[in-house]
């Protein structure tokens, strides 16, 4: 059993819009809780073959990727899909299984909210 728990979207009052799970980082210094939160997801993102995982699911067409279509990074199939598991596990990712094959999609909201910790941050440094 994992003890690792999953990102869940987190909704505002707009429809479709998406609220951080943790403010700029210019706003104010984050709380443990929301350090905890973010560092998990830039973590899981901080393995190059993560990374390159996570941009082949987020830039393929139609905004999901079956695992034969992104599986080519270097990597053995056991290694590809452990690596796949860590990003779920971090929120980033989830998936569903067709036939044989499982297809992921990026978690939007997470990423948006990824998006404006650091465009915020960026932003101030400018």
């Amino acid at each position: 059993m994992s003890n690792v728990k999953a990102l869940p979207p987190i909704e505002t009052a707009e429809p479709g819009g998406v609220a951080p799970c943790c403010p700029p980082l210019t706003e104010r210094p984050l709380t443990a809780g929301e350090a905890e939160v973010a560092a998990r997801m830039f973590k899981a993102l901080g393995d190059p073959v993560r990374l390159r995982l996570f941009s082949a699911v987020a830039s393929h067409e139609g905004g999901e990727a079956c695992v034969c279509d992104i599986s080519d990074v270097g990597v053995s199939q056991p290694t590809v899909s452990h690596h796949l598991k860590k990003l779920k596990e971090a929120g980033l990712l989830t998936s569903e299984r067709r036939g044989t094959w499982v297809y992921y999609r990026v978690e939007p909201s997470v990423l948006a909210a990824m998006g404006k910790i650091l465009i915020s941050a960026s932003a101030t440094a400018a």
